[in-house]
């Protein structure tokens, strides 16, 4: 009840910030993500949930002073000390997952969020970034597609000039805009196999290692995705190039790269439970 009351509560003084990010999510394809933690997070913690032991004086000091930050936050942003939109709405983000985490601890004690840790932490893909933070991942992505795309041109023998992220290819030139970054299914790449990690691997440095894969990952299949476009419209049809398969073809090679994060999940655990077993 104590918690229902706290979350009831939260939902009141960070009601707008929240759906702002909803409907960001809903609008932008860059925030697609955010419309998914909030029922992974609650279906990890039922998945795994406990009895909660009466919540002990670490807790009740731990949820305190997380809820008084989230407030300290919310007032700081209050009065202006942001002054972009998307930087006030990703302050209020965070200082709403706070409030959800100290009154977690707060009403369910500290060795109940040891359990939750997870779940809980995970809810800060809740917070959208601010652009001033998003343009750089963006354009790392789009010179790292266009390299990656460079690269399997090459190895497949076709000629090729890349200058920054625009391609050159007999009778083609591509260039990597931001629409073409993949930012969206590379989020959403990172965040799955965060999760998957999580839950199927033991070791803290092996489920750092999957993630890591990950990155490098969701860039190369965004330069498999240029290759594949590049090679149907200079070889194939010139309409691969404005067709379905360039618009709505991302999934595809998203399926791609999640099958290698399961392949590499598999070696993984094949090492992990090996680990196990040994001790």
């Amino acid at each position: 009840m104590r918690f229902s009351v706290l979350i009831a509560l939260s939902l009141a003084i960070w009601f707008r910030p929240l759906i702002s990010s909803f409907a960001l999510a809903y609008h932008n394809s860059e925030y697609t993500h955010i419309l998914l933690i909030i029922p992974v997070s609650l279906t990890l913690i039922f998945l795994d949930w406990r009895t909660p032991q009466e919540s002990a004086r670490l807790g009740l000091i731990l949820g305190t002073l997380l809820m008084a930050l989230a407030v300290t936050v919310a007032v700081g942003v209050q009065r202006g000390i942001v002054v972009l939109p998307d930087e006030r709405l990703s302050l209020n983000m965070v200082a709403l997952v706070l409030w959800w985490i100290g009154s977690f601890i707060l009403c369910f004690g500290s060795s109940a969020f040891k359990g939750a840790v997870f779940p809980l932490c995970f809810l800060f893909w809740l917070v959208p970034l601010p652009q001033v933070m998003l343009d750089p991942i963006v354009r790392l992505l789009q010179e790292g597609s266009a390299a990656s795309a460079d690269l399997i041109f090459t190895i497949a023998g076709v000629p090729v000039v890349r200058e920054g992220t625009i391609i050159t290819l007999p009778g083609l030139v591509v260039e990597v805009a931001r629409e073409c970054s993949s930012i969206r299914s590379s989020l959403m790449l990172v965040v799955t196999t965060v999760v998957l990690a999580q839950m199927l691997l033991r070791s803290p440095w092996r489920k750092a290692l999957v993630i890591a894969v990950a990155i490098p990952l969701s860039v190369v299949k965004n330069g498999l995705r240029i290759f594949v476009l590049g090679m149907l419209g200079t070889r194939v049809d010139p309409s691969y190039l404005t067709g379905r398969l360039h618009h709505e073809g991302g999934i595809i090679y998203f399926l791609i790269a999640l099958a290698a994060i399961f392949l590499c999940l598999w070696i993984v655990r094949h090492g992990d439970e090996k680990l196990l077993i040994s001790r």
